[in-house]
Formats: C-alpha cells, structure tokens, sequence
C-alpha cells in the first residue's frame, strides 16, 4: 500500500472515532436527560399526590368537627329526654301504685290525693312537652348548604386538568380552499361533511385531492393551545396536527394524517382508536367511544396530546422536541360508510366547548 493511501485509511479511521465518539456521547447525553425527565416527573407527581392528600386531610378534619359538634347537639337533646321520661315515670308509679293500694279511707283524703296527683300530671305535662325539645335544625340546614356549597365549588375546579387545558382553548376555522372536493364546509367554517358528490370548487396547490382532509385558516408557532372536536354518531375520523407541507396531492398514502413526518393523529375506525405519527401506528387498548375528542399542543415542550374529552382520558401523546413548522389542525370526516357514519365533523368553539 502507497504511503499516501495509507495516510488517508489512517486519516479516516480517526474521523470515524471520533465520529464513534461523539455518538457516545450523545447516547449518554440522551440517557441522562431521559433518568433526568423521569426523576422531574415523578417529583412533580409526588408533589401533586402530597397536594392531594392534604386537602383529603383538610376535608376529613372539617368533617369531623362537623359531625361531632352535631353528635354533641343530638346527646345534649337525648339526655334530655331522657331526664323527662324519667320524671313522667316517677308520676306514672305513683298513680299506679295508689290504684293498686286502693283509695284512702276518708273521701275527703282521698279526694285531695287525686288532687295533688292532678296538679302533678298536669305540670309535668306542661314542662315535659316533647315539642319543646327539638335540634337546631336551621342550623342543621346551614351546615348542610356550606358543605353542599363547597362540593359545588370543589366540582367547578375539577378536574384540574380539564381547567388547566380549558384556560389553552383557542378559536379555530377551516379553510375551504384547503378541502377535499368531497368535503362540504358549512358556512361558519367549524364543521365538515363528507358528500359522494364532487363538489364544483376552484382548483388549487392547498387543496387534498386524494384524501378527505381540511385544514384549519390559521396556523401557530408558540404557546399552548387547546382544541375540543365533536365526534358523535361517527365511526370512523382521523383528527390531529400537521406542518403546512403535509403533501396535498397525488398518492394518498403519503398526505393521509400521521402516515409522513409532517403529521401527528388518532384515527377512529370500527371501535378501534390508533394514534399515528411518520407512519408508525399505536393500537390503543381503549373500549370507550367518546362523543369529543380534546388536543392539546405545546410549544415549548413540543408536545401533541389527545384525550377523551368526554372523561378527560388520556389517548396519546407525542413528543416531538421542537417543532420546525408552524402547525395547523387537520381533520378527516371520513367516508359515509352506507350511511353509518354520515355525522359531520365539528370543531367545538373556544366559547362554547361543549358543542
């Protein structure tokens, strides 16, 4: 071998160590940052359930001293009652036992004897009326309405989640010009419905010709964001986020959702939810069929996330890093299916999410 072709092996037998090297390295960059996510993540749970098991502390302590000053109330009242039955029973033996001893020789005696026993009956009839005995019932009734009250409120502020992802609600609308000409958009731009009729729509470089998506007017490169779609009486769709350079046109596995690099979904079809992303398919083992379906999008984790928005059940999410594209929604219908899943597609809006 000639000296300079064995400089150049030499030469690119160190470039390829330190090629090896700096993938080592890498790799062990990428382990520690993964124990680092899962050592963060579990403190954050950890402090949660702390949280949580507090307030189930709090709660149990106000419902204790509200139901001991309660029982308090109800033995003060019983040990009253029970005073008076004993009174009417010392009355009660007296009369009996002059009726068993029969009545005084004297009718003057025994007249007076009756008498003084009338008195007594009647007193005691007075002061041991079981209407002037009662619990505090108005009371009773506040207590009843402050803790219904706070149940009212613990409600409204859960489940937290939920609120968190409500306070990221953001207005969307579909672009007509985006959708397959199978598609019809209603006049508001929040609702698709797939029609075996090709619709007469102007041809042009953003619309699916090959798949029955459409996609939203606007499009986001920060923040957090929060979308709830309408799904009911359907069984198939396919919903989820894409870069504007989701192919539009020409083989339609490549611009379906979640089949290219450019697109994450959950696909809806005969009962059975998939998540898809760069083609890669995810079954998920859920049995529930949810009548709207939440995403949720962060920028700065780089983070797509699907739920049930029914439930707020956890579908999918995937972590993307950093997204290098704006991001629009994306929405598939689907076709009617004989007429089984002829139900449009509608985005709830931010103002009214629950459709």
């Amino acid at each position: 071998m000639k000296p300079q072709s064995q400089e150049m092996k030499l030469m690119c037998q160190e470039r390829l160590k330190r090629q090896k090297e700096a993938v080592a390295n890498r790799m062990k960059k990428l382990e520690a940052k993964q124990n680092e996510i899962k050592k963060k993540a579990s403190e954050i749970r950890n402090n949660i359930e702390r949280k949580y098991e507090e307030m189930r502390r709090v709660l149990e302590e106000d419902c204790r001293i509200t139901l001991s000053l309660l029982e308090m109330e109800e033995q003060a009242t019983v040990r009253a009652l029970d005073d008076l039955i004993e009174r009417k029973c010392s009355v009660f033996s007296d009369i009996e036992f002059q009726l068993s001893e029969g009545l005084m020789e004297s009718e003057a005696q025994s007249e007076d004897m009756v008498t003084e026993l009338q008195d007594r009956v009647e007193e005691l009839l007075i002061v041991t009326d079981p209407s002037l005995v009662k619990l505090d019932e108005v009371k009773a009734e506040q207590i009843l309405d402050l803790t219904n009250n706070l149940l009212l409120f613990i409600r409204s502020q859960t489940p937290i989640a939920k609120r968190l992802l409500k306070s990221c609600l953001t207005e969307v609308s579909l672009d007509p010009n985006t959708a397959h000409p199978k598609l019809i958009i209603c006049p508001s731009q929040d609702c698709a419905t797939f029609t075996n009729e090709w619709q007469d729509v102007s041809e042009n470089d953003a619309r699916f010709d090959t798949t029955l998506n459409v996609l939203s007017h606007q499009s986001w490169d920060s923040g957090r964001h929060y979308w709830v779609v309408d799904v009911r009486g359907k069984v198939y769709w396919e919903l989820g986020l894409t870069y504007p350079s989701i192919p539009r046109k020409g083989r339609k596995e490549d611009c379906w959702l979640g089949r290219n690099k450019g697109s994450w979904c959950v696909e809806f079809f005969d009962g059975d939810y998939t998540a898809w992303h760069d083609g890669k398919s995810h079954p998920l083992p859920i049995g529930t069929h949810f009548n709207r379906i939440g995403i949720f999008c962060s920028f700065p984790a780089g983070l797509v996330m699907f739920l049930g928005e029914d439930s707020m059940t956890p579908l999918f999410a995937f972590c993307v890093g950093t997204f290098t594209e704006h991001l629009q929604l994306a929405l598939c219908p689907g076709h009617d299916l004989q007429g089984c899943n002829s139900q449009p597609i509608k985005i709830c809006h931010a103002a009214h999410p629950k459709c």
